[in-house]
């Protein structure tokens, strides 16, 4: 699929944008760049999850239109603290979807899990430039999604430090001459950890990234390799390159975000510091760059860069993402719903570490898939999925 095609901004050239979890870490990060480069945004539409004081603090400060909590028992407070303004405020999933769909030049997805689904969807039903870090879109909807960019006219610009690095060295017109794409991981916290060590790690332990700042969830995910997973299904969705040819690497350093191997034997890397305001600003600014506040990449100082193949044995999380890819039928859908779960029960004390893993696997060996042609049928194998992964967790526990 081609990604881009045209650039759009409003005629005075500020891009009008929406922020969709803009207190989450992808929100943080595109509010720090949008403070440094106020004469080139105007914010419309802001969302959070129940977080309201501080949506609201966002939502004074830029002087958005429309503020929505995804929570309705958080929207008294929203109400509350913008009571004396003209934003216009309202909460749930309806509201969230229209955030999606008021007029903006560019809208960031950037809600985690299938929570940001519906919203992405609405977003790229409106025709325009999605900035898109929700990846879970992708891997539990990926057909649906595409199928509604093809008829909007809308565009992705990825917000994953890979699919970013990829985008930029991705010659959409040699496409065919594209060998392989190779994603990067940093390892995480238990990279060089022994098996019996990851089994008595703890959730502030796995939170720990020693590269990332991210939120909780994604570095479980990056300390599972689960991330790394799904992003290599995201990845066989966003670009024409087949399942079989996307590789993963582990590169501690965290330096080069992502490659694109060429049949003549090029290798084209993207580097960059490991700090998310470099992708985002990328696809912020696209197609031109603008400043992000990052320091400029010192490799001197760095002085190596190491890769290496990943350890399936005590990182099995690529696999099982691969393999659930590969069987399709909605496998992807069970593999986020019982990843989700299994992580928020890890998160909780519930189970230990290496079960997050195990229990996604016996999920999918247990859940009956099909094949996802609409928004119910993801929702019913996403309940079913859940449903079962609960009930995994709750006999572990």
């Amino acid at each position: 699929m081609t990604l881009i095609a045209t650039s759009e901004k409003s005629q005075d050239g500020v891009r009008r944008i929406s922020l969709l979890g803009a207190t989450g870490s992808i929100g943080r990060s595109t509010v720090d760049l949008i403070r440094r480069n106020r004469e080139r945004f105007e914010v419309v539409a802001l969302t959070a999850n129940r977080n309201a004081t501080a949506l609201a603090a966002l939502a004074r400060e830029f002087e958005a239109e429309f503020a929505v909590v995804a929570d309705p028992g958080a929207y008294s407070a929203l109400h509350d603290c913008l009571a004396d303004t003209a934003i216009e405020t309202a909460s749930g999933q309806e509201a969230l979807n229209e955030a999606a769909t008021i007029e903006a030049d560019l809208i960031v997805a950037g809600i985690v899990g299938a929570a940001g689904l519906d919203s992405t969807l609405a977003a790229v039903r409106q025709g325009t430039l999605v900035a898109l870090a929700n990846k879970e879109s992708l891997v539990c909807a990926g057909d649906l999604l595409l199928a509604e960019i093809e008829r909007s006219g809308s565009r992705l610009l990825p917000l994953d430090s890979e699919h970013n690095a990829i985008f930029q060295v991705f010659e959409n017109e040699n496409a065919a001459d594209v060998a392989r794409l190779v994603l990067t991981a940093s390892g995480g916290p238990f990279r060089t950890w022994s098996l019996a060590d990851m089994a008595k790690a703890t959730p502030d332990q796995a939170v720990a990234h020693p590269n990332w700042d991210m939120g909780r969830k994604v570095s479980v995910d990056s300390a599972t390799m689960m991330n790394k997973g799904l992003e290599l299904i995201e990845a066989a969705y966003l670009f024409p390159v087949a399942a079989a040819d996307i590789d993963v690497l582990v590169h501690p350093q965290s330096v080069v975000h992502s490659m694109v191997a060429y049949v003549d034997g090029s290798v084209l890397a993207q580097l960059g510091p490991p700090d998310m305001r470099v992708p985002i600003a990328h696809a912020l600014a696209w197609p031109a760059r603008m400043q992000s506040g990052v320091a400029q990449l010192d490799l001197a100082a760095i002085g190596t860069l190491d890769f290496k193949t990943p350890d399936d044995v005590r990182f099995p999380a690529v696999r099982i993402a691969r393999d659930a890819l590969t069987e399709g039928k909605g496998a992807t859908v069970i593999l986020n719903a019982a990843n989700e779960i299994a992580v928020e029960g890890f998160l909780c004390g519930r189970i230990g570490f290496l079960e997050i893993a195990a229990i996604v696997q016996n999920v999918l060996e247990q859940v009956q898939g099909f094949e996802i042609t609409s928004l119910e049928d993801f929702r019913s194998l996403d309940y079913e999925s859940r449903r079962i992964t609960k009930t995994l967790v709750k006999t572990a526990s």
